[in-house]
């Protein structure tokens, strides 16, 4: 398939809190596919869009929309049912990362690391009594603790807790973005982001990036404001750490039976033990994103990345 034949659509937007960063990566990639000579189109997540893929199917889809609309497995669904090809993630293995407490449940059950948490839905929290329910997971976690809501991505809704009378406040900033939050040990370290691309037939680390914010730690506006957080591309780590680091964001994207691509947010602690945060399907593809820095220090071009997955997305439905 020549570009000019290669009709592809980047679906960006959506109705989550994450809507203008979804806006703005699909901005990006588009224009990056351009330069690369295919055709692309950019639609928002509305009433209209099953009548436009049905009427005028494009080569390719590729999802960029973040938060629950474009990353709780439903979208990829939708596409599935409508015979639409699309790079990414399936829905089965959206939904395993999407869910961050049964995301750690099984990566923990596979041998990787992460960090001791609990989830609390707002019921717990309400039925039992805020104070005594706080009381108890501050005593068996330890503080800091790191409160967040369970489903959701560009820590919206998260907050370090290093005093107990700081708990309830934060988990009633989480419940604004989910009935479900999680309490997690706070790791002191030095937090990296490893980007995978899997063409379908090996699948790839690419450079660590190392991320320190002007920020306590690396929140909405450390992530996409300009100068706010000082990026290090590969990571400041030795080789023995980033080479571990790669194993290990490898090691969850297979576990959690991920595709094309995905990042893991990392933090590597003062002994070198490498702890996986999360998990994400749909990485931020934004001018101050950690994706698309470690395409760029690995060498390649956004645009031929992304390419090189619609091909591979259109190679895996036709076989």
């Amino acid at each position: 398939m020549t570009p000019a034949d290669m009709h592809i659509l980047v679906l960006a937007g959506g109705l989550s809190a994450e809507r203008d960063v979804s806006l703005r990566s699909g901005r990006r990639v588009a224009e990056a596919l351009r330069d690369g000579g295919h055709i692309v189109e950019v639609a928002d997540i509305d009433s209209g869009l099953l009548d436009r893929l049905k009427s005028d199917p494009p080569a390719a889809v590729v999802p960029l929309v973040h938060g629950a609309a474009g990353e709780d497995g439903a979208l990829r669904d939708v596409l599935d049912a409508l015979n639409i090809v699309y790079v990414g993630s399936t829905g089965d293995a959206c939904r395993a990362a999407f869910d961050k407490p049964a995301a750690a449940a099984r990566m923990r059950s596979h041998g990787i690391n992460v960090p001791p948490s609990v989830a609390l839905p707002h019921s717990t929290f309400r039925d039992l009594g805020a104070t005594s329910v706080l009381d108890a997971f501050a005593s068996s976690l330890g503080l800091p603790l790191v409160v967040k809501p369970t489903r959701g991505g560009s820590a919206l809704g998260v907050s370090i807790v290093n005093d107990i009378q700081e708990l309830s406040a934060a988990m009633v900033g989480a419940f604004a973005y989910g009935d479900i939050v999680m309490l997690e040990q706070y790791i002191r370290g030095v937090e990296i982001a490893v980007s995978i691309l899997d063409d379908g037939t090996t699948a790839t680390a690419l450079p660590a990036v190392e991320i320190q914010p002007d920020a306590m730690f690396y929140d909405y506006q450390c992530r996409y404001t300009a100068g706010a957080t000082e990026f290090f591309v590969p990571a400041r780590l030795d080789v023995s750490v980033i080479e571990s680091a790669s194993e290990i964001a490898l090691a969850a994207h297979r576990e959690l039976g991920l595709r094309d691509w995905s990042r893991a947010d990392m933090i590597v602690d003062s002994a070198g033990q490498v702890h996986v945060l999360e998990m994400c399907v749909a990485p931020g593809m934004t001018e101050t994103s950690l994706y698309p820095q470690a395409v760029i220090a690995a060498g390649f071009d956004l645009g031929d990345i992304t390419a090189r997955l619609v091909r591979t997305a259109i190679d895996r439905a036709k076989s």
